[in-house]
């Protein structure tokens, strides 16, 4: 008996298949459209297509590919498989290589493969997560394959590389619904493809399935992407960044294309614009996420270099690198010992040994820069003559008592909006005390999809998620924090900034770095608004933390003594409740972690405070903590006049909150 639905499969799949192969074959005058046949190299292609011989020519373009030694890739080229074959790619690599032979596909690293059939379902959304279909059009698997055939020299990762690329560009045709151009052709991942090709090109251009008319299929396939990204760029954003970086690119790696001049200076001029409008003056790109951050470094630098490679990088401002090198220390200084960056927006931990390996690349590119020198080699060599850092601009303040793993470190964030990536968490802050994160920012877990999907982003955006205060439990509005003061000194560093967190009420959060050894926070709610109030604490998720909700402490236990109090000085009433917490270091993947909150009502118009001191301290006995303020304290014309008494001795904190 005939099984209808797989005969219809194999018809379909067997159609796919002689249509592409049938595009494969058909070499006309029109298939040369998009090359600059007068290209130095090109003569004897050129030659015959004067000719009209253009099978041949066809043939002649693809020797002048596979002996194309004038352009390098960053990576792979043309010429040194001797370097790659019967080496090791590593099992990521092997496991992606030998899975998309069977149409196994990774789309994203936050999930696993899915398979999308013997006929390749580019339309298949296994997770209604927004990420997996659009990076399932970024391919990056292809290159996976590359390496596979470029180490075993086995073709059939060469033939299945050119019936995927085949079977994409039939399937995914530009037009085909607005819906499969939203994933397919949206401009960021279209960029992403024209940046891998050119690598994955160089790795099977000289296998014998690279025939000439895939050679024309491919370029001409490629130069309708490149074009269509110069039309329809993003408007603003990283997006823009890294699709210009990807056009200039583009121009660089295939000069022999007849808009590369354009191309080139489409992604030149896009950049020198969009670095001054997207950098901050102290060096932050706007979107205000370490994460997004340290990838626009690499954009530019990118850029510059494949401005290099076409010898063209004078059209680049001398502010244009500057800007760049000024973008490198901003991360160094937002940087704890262990080379990670605050969760801010949406970012993620990252392991130390890529970071360095970032560092040691900047710290060549700017070989004068002691900071940069000092982080590429670990600390073994460079200078760095700074402790506590403000970027005002970006709203970052990193108070720090040294660099190396046992360092006292707090960054805070009191920031402008930072547009897609923005939380409302401002005053929320990581703190890192002689190789740990006890305060971990909460993260991002997941970015768009489905109502379900965007419905676990939104928890994670909460501003009860973050260490900051609430009213009501309610985000607060995202807009930006004004700097009252900042000042450091050896014996005390501080900040004070107001932010206008809802309607009627701002919140102003003072931070004293005293003795470079602890944190006093004062917290201010100024406005008519009422509601209860709340001041979040997030731990890590192994601090194993006591709640003393008596005396209004928390502290944590690890048995390393490495150890951090937190604790309200207020002398009014308020409550120590626990709350529901979770931390997502990594895309899609969440923890369950102890999280708690300072609450008081708010019943009118008066400024209400909280008083809080986080203390690091070590071994297994807290240190008892009291404040007793004295005569000329006064929160609220910001005079600031305390007794600190730790353990019997007391110190005395008095500064001004003002200018």
């Amino acid at each position: 008996m005939i099984n209808l639905k797989t005969t219809t499969v194999f018809l379909f799949t067997l159609l796919t298949v002689c249509l592409t192969q049938a595009q494969e074959i058909k070499i006309k005058k029109e298939s040369f459209d998009a090359i600059n046949l007068n290209y130095p190299g090109l003569e004897k292609a050129n030659k015959l297509y004067i000719s009209g011989k253009y099978e041949d020519a066809a043939k002649a373009l693809l020797d002048y590919y596979r002996n194309r030694k004038n352009i390098k890739h960053p990576d792979f080229n043309i010429g040194d498989e001797a370097r790659f074959r019967g080496k090791d790619i590593g099992k990521a690599n092997q496991e992606k290589a030998d899975n998309a032979l069977e149409h196994k596909f990774q789309p994203h690293k936050g999930y696993g493969f899915f398979d999308y059939g013997k006929d390749i379902n580019w339309e298949y959304w296994p997770i209604k997560d927004n990420e997996v279909r659009w990076q399932l059009h970024r391919v990056a698997w292809w290159q996976s394959l590359g390496l596979a055939y470029r180490s075993t020299g086995d073709e059939k990762y060469a033939k299945e590389w050119i019936f995927e690329f085949n079977d994409w560009a039939f399937k995914n045709p530009l037009g085909k619904s607005k819906e499969n151009d939203r994933y397919a052709w949206r401009p960021l991942e279209v960029s992403d493809r024209i940046q891998s090709l050119p690598g994955t090109f160089n790795l099977f251009v000289n296998s014998p399935n690279f025939t000439p008319s895939f050679l024309l299929g491919f370029l001409n396939l490629y130069n309708k992407q490149v074009d269509y990204i110069t039309q329809h760029y993003t408007k603003d954003g990283n997006h823009l960044l890294f699709e210009a970086q990807r056009v200039l690119g583009s121009g660089a790696i295939f000069p022999e294309f007849k808009l590369a001049e354009i191309w080139r200076k489409s992604g030149i001029e896009i950049l020198t614009r969009e670095i001054k409008k997207q950098v901050y003056p102290d060096g932050v790109q706007f979107e205000l996420s370490p994460v997004y951050h340290v990838a626009t470094i690499e954009i530019f630098l990118k850029a510059y270099n494949s401005a290099k490679l076409a010898g063209v990088e004078k059209e680049f401002p001398a502010s244009f690198i500057k800007t760049t090198e000024n973008m490198t220390v901003a991360i160094a200084k937002i940087s704890f010992p262990d080379y990670n960056n605050p969760m801010f927006g949406d970012s993620w931990i990252q392991e130390k040994s890529y970071r360095l390996k970032q560092f040691q690349s900047w710290s060549k590119i700017f070989p004068d820069n002691h900071v940069l020198k000092y982080f590429a080699a670990d600390g073994k060599e460079g200078t760095i003559d700074f402790l506590s850092t403000a970027l005002p601009d970006a709203g970052f303040y990193t108070f720090r008592n040294g660099w190396d793993d046992k360092s006292t470190v707090m960054i805070l964030k009191a920031s402008p909006p930072g547009e897609f990536h923005a939380q409302p968490d401002n005053g929320t802050f990581e703190l890192f005390v002689k190789g740990r994160n006890f305060t971990p920012d909460t993260g991002c877990y997941i970015y768009s999809g489905d109502a379900e999907v965007t419905k676990m982003r939104d928890w994670y955006r909460q501003t009860k998620v973050h260490s900051t205060l609430t009213l009501d439990n309610q985000n607060m509005l995202i807009t930006k924090a004004e700097q009252n003061k900042w000042k450091t000194n050896k014996n005390l560093d501080l900040i004070t900034y107001t932010n206008p967190s809802y309607k009627n009420l701002s919140h102003q959060r003072s931070i004293f770095f005293i003795d470079e050894k602890y944190f006093v926070i004062i917290d201010k709610a100024i406005g008519s608004a009422t509601g209860n109030l709340g001041v979040h604490f997030q731990l890590k998720e192994d601090s194993n933390p006591v709640f003393d909700k008596t005396n209004n402490k928390v502290y944590t236990t690890y048995a390393d003594g490495n150890n951090l109090l937190i604790q309200s000085l207020n002398s009014d009433k308020l409550s120590l409740k626990e709350e529901e917490g979770k931390v997502s270091y990594a895309y899609a993947k969440e923890i369950a972690r102890p999280t708690f909150v300072f609450e008081k009502p708010k019943s009118n118009s008066t400024t209400e405070q909280f008083i809080t001191v986080l203390y690091p301290f070590d071994g297994n006995k807290m240190p008892e903590i009291s404040i007793q303020p004295n005569a000329d304290n006064d929160y609220e014309k910001g005079n600031i006049s305390l007794n600190i008494i730790i353990d019997g001795k007391k110190s005395e904190l008095k500064t001004s909150l003002k200018d």
